[in-house]
């Protein structure tokens, strides 16, 4: 579903409370505070979609425990900053999301980081077959500078930038994270968290801290300084991702708040994940009551 027909299929608050309801109430309304289906429609002049709970008499509505709970902006505006956030490939800035909404950027921005911590609970499953395993750092300035005679700023390790790190699986998901620890407990502690010991093999680069996979899977080594590919082994899909992690951080948001580095990872990979997606809006909607 495009941007366009989002906006038209959703034009009321009313009509986006039934397109909720009808995912979340399914198989009948429950009350999201105790579970129970003893509950009824309670009926409020100005209030759409309240509910009464006959067991634990809490009233609620089909926001409650979702990103969308205790929001005071209509419903239609929150579908059009999912419809176009997920249409945007870099991403979209704060400032952007409030010009096309008409709200203040602390609004706007406030609306993605809760669109990105359902994008981030919507965890993929632990990744099996070819794995590729990788880490990068996000932050800092460019390698690269336009000014003449300037020296290429460092890049990877002993940077102020973040250390992400991340596994993939050859024509499926990606999992990715804020890394604490790059060491081989860490990334032992990554691999066994996002990885099925059954995995056909997992192949890094000669960072020497992934020879902790030995002991779980077998493990294939590409030489980066000697060559990229080599037959099948090569890194290119979880730099791939990469590219594409860093191309929403220099091209829209240029920095990253470290306490919620976490939520823009999860919206790429989010993104990574749901590329084949016949309408990654009604997928993403779903994902909130899974």
């Amino acid at each position: 579903m495009d941007i366009f027909e989002t906006v038209n299929r959703f034009p009321t608050q009313q009509v986006c409370i039934d397109y909720l309801e009808a995912i979340r109430f399914k198989n009948g309304a429950y009350c999201p505070h105790c579970g129970s289906m003893d509950v009824a429609r309670k009926k409020e002049p100005g209030r759409i979609g309240r509910w009464n709970c006959h067991d634990c008499k809490s009233s609620f509505n089909v926001l409650s425990d979702t990103i969308f709970e205790h929001t005071q902006i209509p419903l239609p505006k929150w579908f059009a900053a999912i419809a176009m956030m997920l249409d945007a490939k870099k991403s979209i800035s704060s400032p952007q999301l409030a010009r096309h909404l008409g709200i203040n950027q602390k609004a706007a921005w406030y609306m993605q980081q809760r669109i990105r911590a359902g994008m981030a609970s919507d965890q993929a499953p632990m990744l099996s077959g070819i794995i590729e395993a990788d880490e990068t750092y996000v932050g800092g300035k460019p390698r690269k500078s336009n000014k003449k005679n300037q020296r290429p700023h460092k890049r990877g390790k002993g940077t102020d930038k973040t250390p992400v790190i991340g596994a993939v699986e050859r024509d499926g998901n990606v999992i990715a994270q804020v890394a604490d620890d790059l060491t081989g407990r860490g990334v032992l502690k990554f691999v066994m968290n996002t990885v099925r010991p059954d995995a056909k093999i997992m192949i890094t680069d000669e960072n020497k801290a992934y020879n902790v996979v030995r002991s779980m899977m077998p493990h294939g080594v590409v030489n980066h300084q000697q060559e990229y590919v080599n037959g099948p082994f090569h890194t290119n899909t979880i730099e791939g991702f990469w590219s594409l992690l860093k191309r929403a951080w220099y091209g829209t948001h240029h920095k990253y708040s470290v306490g919620f580095m976490p939520l823009f990872v999860a919206e790429s990979a989010w993104k990574y994940n749901h590329r084949g997606d016949g309408s990654q809006f009604h997928g993403f909607m779903r994902s909130l009551f899974a």
